[in-house]
This record gives C-alpha cells, structure tokens and sequence, in this order.
C-alpha cells in the first residue's frame, strides 16, 4: 500500500461528507495541525433559538480529525471535552483550530479553539486519539 502523501490527505478531507452536509470548509492542514471554518445560518438554531452545541462541536472535530491524521497515521478519537464559553451568532463564520500538544507513540493530544469572526471565543475543546500502527489497520 502506498503513503498517502500530504496534498492527497488534503484532499481526501477537503470531500468529507458530513462536512459537506454543514458546509464546513477546511482552511488549511498541516502535519499536527488544522483550521476548518462554517458560516453559522439561521438553520443550526435549536430549539431554544441558540445555535446547537453539535454544530460548534462539529466545526471543531472535524478540524480536530484533519490535524490528527495529518502525520500519515490513522488517528481515532477516544475522547473530546468540550467547553462553550459564549454564543455563537447566525451570520457570523466561526473558525475552528485544532493544534498538536502531545505527541506519544500510541497517543496524541491536541488543544481545539473555535472562535468567531471577531475573535471572540466560542468553545475550546481538547481531543486524544489512538494512533494504529499500519498493520493494525482493517483492509477494506
């Protein structure tokens, strides 16, 4: 089997269904590292006229799933906390930045921060994964 090569993996991200589906758009991945961005819209209101919690989450795991699986290593998340500090607006383009800050052998930590157009805090998240070793990995 052939290593994907970085543009590949960008690639491959950038045709993420769901991420279709929100209209997530993924800004730039690099190895450890990724930014995802959506337009908030009025239809992500929940029931309570605030913009739902999924959707922030969303932007955030998918930026969080970019950056982890940039290294070339299937990376699984095994856990995500999240914390929403402040509402996010329809109208408004909230960024997603998910960012490395441990590097193990079999697990990896990475920070994720969204925020909105203004700069404005949103929610910061923290994600580990379980990076597979390639003979671990199912063929398909």
């Amino acid at each position: 089997m052939k290593q994907e090569t970085l543009d590949e993996f960008r690639e491959r991200v950038s045709q993420d269904n769901f991420a279709h589906l929100l209209g997530i758009e993924m800004d730039e991945v690099r190895k450890g590292y990724a930014r995802a961005s959506l337009l908030i819209e009025n239809r992500f209101r929940n029931f309570s006229g605030y913009i739902h919690g999924g959707v922030i989450f969303s932007l955030a795991d998918q930026a969080f799933a970019a950056a982890s699986n940039s290294r070339g290593i299937l990376s699984l998340g095994i856990e995500v906390s999240t914390s929403f500090i402040s509402s996010a607006r329809v109208g408004e383009r909230l960024t997603a930045v998910a960012r490395q800050v441990h590097s193990g052998r079999r697990i990896s930590v990475y920070r994720i921060e969204v925020k909105s157009t203004s700069g404005r805090l949103v929610a910061i998240c923290r994600g580990t994964v379980y990076q597979k070793t390639r003979k671990e990995i199912p063929s398909q």
